[in-house]
């Protein structure tokens, strides 16, 4: 068994009166895919907000290999290893792939007075990751309005491997793709894995979960109802779980 990189124990959150996470705990393994699924307002997101630093639990803990961390904002996921990439990719339209790919994170050049970013190492930087991720033909000036959906998603998954997440959290990657990019992005999900990457996997598709997940969490009204190996399950059994409906 890999070892245990996650482990949100009893998290809780209330919005209200509305009682959006139950105690629950969530495990992710190094190099391990895991598939969060449930209906809506099954507490997937409120979950993976908390991990990555969007939300704040009322009560639980979060450990990270074995120590526990405190979380209250997206940077301190960054910089505890957590990487998040929501449907639309946090890309931004107007500005070239080599800046999105280091938004944030932008290199300075070395005895810069004025601290002027270092174009050159982005763009060479990102000419090898472009290659490496199979948009050789894609030049890293060119700005991501003119990509496509799948491409923009790899975009963001290959800048969280570059900046070596341990763990890449994907909310639904694959929302409004077609058939053939969204083969694309699970394909290159499994390639985070290969590389020693773990990964969360939230989506509605349960066809895509299955294809690509290790394990399947299901969440449902703020409860964990079911954690099941791909291959020790079938996706109606899945669909079970989610619904609470049995076959």
């Amino acid at each position: 068994m890999a070892k245990e990189l996650v482990h949100m124990k009893n998290i809780t959150k209330t919005f209200g009166k509305v009682q959006a996470l139950s105690k629950v705990s969530l495990k992710v393994h190094e190099s391990e895919i895991v598939g969060l699924v449930g209906d809506n307002g099954a507490g997937k997101s409120t979950l993976i907000k908390i991990l990555s630093g969007a939300l704040r639990a009322d009560s639980g803990e979060i450990f990270f290999k074995g120590k526990h961390v405190t979380i209250e904002n997206t940077r301190d996921a960054i910089e505890v290893g957590i990487e998040t990439i929501y449907q639309d990719a946090a890309l931004v339209g107007q500005l070239a792939i080599a800046r999105n790919l280091f938004l944030g994170r932008e290199p300075v050049r070395k005895n810069s007075v004025l601290r002027r970013m270092d174009m050159d190492y982005m763009k060479s930087e990102s000419t090898k990751l472009l290659q490496h991720i199979g948009l050789k033909k894609i030049n890293p000036d060119t700005p991501i309005v003119q990509l496509s959906g799948g491409e923009r998603q790899s975009i963001a998954i290959a800048r969280a491997m570059f900046f070596e997440a341990e763990l890449i959290i994907l909310d639904e990657p694959t929302n409004n793709l077609g058939v053939k990019e969204s083969r694309s992005v699970l394909d290159f999900v499994i390639q985070t894995k290969e590389r020693g990457h773990s990964s969360v996997f939230i989506t509605h598709n349960i066809h895509h979960i299955y294809q690509v997940a290790d394990r399947i969490v299901v969440l449902r009204h703020g409860d964990m109802v079911g954690e099941v190996r791909r291959d020790e399950t079938t996706l109606d059994e899945v669909i079970s779980l989610i619904t609470g409906m049995q076959n």
